[in-house]
């Protein structure tokens, strides 16, 4: 190696982990579907990369200031401290429910680990000269907790709240975002900040083409007093997205005395959000993060929203799913199976009860229990569940259509799918392995081949029950639970290798996915 090269090589951080995170869930009131579908997918691609090996360190959290907190609590009759202890408790009681393998739940009220990092990263761009205070008159939407402008309304009205905005007059402290819109443009372009999907990334480069401005980063503590204090000025409140964005270092230590994490994990591998917080993470944050000089995340994941009959569901209109409520009726791995397959990872998708039950039925119960449920019962019949691999000439003679390796087709296309963040795609990938499986039974018929051949029956047979811990493994980001049982299903270990298998021994086992009439 050349003295060039070695020099090279010290400017680049050495990662050993991935740190991924989903937006914290502000909570204003209990968790609705849309971020079960977040913190499901976000696990989804943790799970997948420890499966590679990696360490992972996974963060979701709750965003737990604002003037629509205190409006909420007030309205429940609670004291704040109280309301917010609720709804996030539910926030966290719903990521354990979905079974979602979180290291860390950040809540941006703990003043030990969230208020050191905010004032921290307050007081490192007030010494870069990018804070400033002045008067201001405003549009001030409270459902976004920002300040918008006439062309951001729709008949006078936001867009995604349907409520006018308020007229806000006062004194705040103001972020200097309209310096970093060349860098941030730069970064983005040059995939330095990568966005996926490229519609998104398309879209916020149309928003930096005309500018970025100056945002307001706080509110006067006479309004607004449930919130990080600004250091040295008790008159002001820190605006909460200004809060709230830090959780993704403070969380990790960033401000507290032991930055180990933060030092380990940053900059973020993966932020995973929703669509209509976009510029906050693709403008403010790296505007906040380039202002005192840390590194920006690798790349920003944009996912839709989860309609109902086709319209953004809203408690107004009364069309709200409550996740809880599914799992108690359909289990925590249906839930989970619907929002990464049946939608979009990136575009809108639709929920309703009948389209849940019928997907459920369909590729749960018949496709993915039904062929689980078929395979064991013959190897158990005619087996007695012991079964062992047959030599290679016994197996060529009952090879798939169409020459179909697992390895190089099904294993490859979903990783693929994976790494370019597209879960359901992933999904599909696994539910065409189930078919093509299913095609392998109908094709030799094992049921009637044991009478005739007993030897070719169990080549067939190992086939689809090789094809099975395979199913398994791809499953294990999606389903967990369900792999896990499939595995003790073939008595096998889950970390096996697959050219290590030499035997499986079946047990007897509860239908998976039992049909939902």
């Amino acid at each position: 190696m050349t003295l060039k090269k070695t020099k090279e090589l010290k400017l680049y951080k050495i990662r050993t982990g991935f740190y991924l995170t989903t937006a914290i869930a502000y909570v204003n009131s209990s968790p609705h579907l849309g971020f079960a579908k977040e913190i499901v997918m976000a696990d989804a691609l943790a799970r997948y990369q420890r499966s590679l090996g990696k360490e992972v360190y996974f963060l979701t959290g709750t965003d737990e200031h604002g003037a629509k907190i205190s409006r909420a609590a007030e309205k429940a009759g609670l004291p704040v401290e109280k309301f917010v202890d609720q709804n996030a408790g539910k926030f966290r009681e719903l990521a354990e429910v979905l079974n979602v393998s979180f290291d860390d739940f950040i809540r941006t009220s703990d003043q030990k680990r969230h208020f050191p990092g905010a004032q921290k990263m307050w007081r490192q761009l007030s010494e870069k000269g990018d804070l400033y205070k002045k008067s201001y008159r405003g549009l001030y939407c409270v459902g976004h907790e920002a300040f918008v402008t006439e062309k951001d309304l729709l008949n006078g009205k936001c867009a995604d709240h349907g409520q006018t905005p308020e007229i806000i007059e006062e004194e705040n402290y103001f972020f200097k975002l309209s310096a970093y819109t060349e860098r941030i443009k730069k970064a983005i372009i040059s995939g330095e900040l990568a966005i996926a999907p490229e519609s998104r990334k398309n879209e916020i480069l149309s928003f930096l083409e005309e500018g970025l401005e100056d945002v307001s980063f706080s509110r006067p503590t006479r309004d607004i007093s449930w919130g990080v204090p600004v250091p040295g000025d008790p008159e002001q409140t820190m605006y909460v997205w200004s809060d709230a964005l830090t959780n993704y270092i403070s969380a990790l230590g960033y401000g507290r005395e032991d930055e180990t994490l933060f030092k380990k994990f940053w900059p973020a591998n993966l932020h995973i959000i929703g669509k209509d917080i976009l510029r906050f993470h693709a403008a403010i944050w790296p505007g906040m993060l380039l202002s005192v000089g840390l590194p920006l995340p690798e790349k920003i994941m944009v996912h839709g929203f989860i309609t109902s009959h086709g319209r953004k569901m809203s408690k107004t209109l009364g069309n709200v799913a409550d996740p809880f409520d599914l799992v108690e009726r359909y289990g925590a791995e249906a839930a989970r199976y619907y929002v990464l397959r049946e939608i979009s990872s990136f575009e809108d998708g639709d929920f309703t009860e009948e389209k849940f039950k019928e997907s459920y039925n369909a590729n749960l119960a018949n496709g993915l229990g039904n062929f689980v449920s078929r395979v064991s019962g013959m190897i158990l019949r005619y087996f007695g569940g012991a079964l062992k691999k047959p030599e290679q000439a016994a197996l060529t003679a009952v090879p798939f259509r169409g020459k179909m390796e697992m390895d190089k087709f099904f294993v490859s296309e979903y990783q693929k799918a994976m790494e370019e963040l597209d879960l359901q795609k992933a999904g599909d990938v696994i539910w065409r392995l189930i078919g093509m499986l299913d095609g392998y039974i109908q094709d030799y018929e094992p049921f009637k081949l044991v009478k005739k051949d007993k030897g070719k029956a169990q080549a067939a047979l190992w086939r689809l029950a090789f094809g099975m811990f395979w199913l398994a493994r791809l499953l294990m980001p999606f389903l967990p639970s369900t792999a896990e049982k499939i595995f003790n299903i073939l008595g096998v270990s889950s970390d096996v290798k697959p050219e290590n298998l030499k035997i499986f021994h079946f047990k007897e086992h509860k239908s998976l996915f039992p049909r939902k009439e």
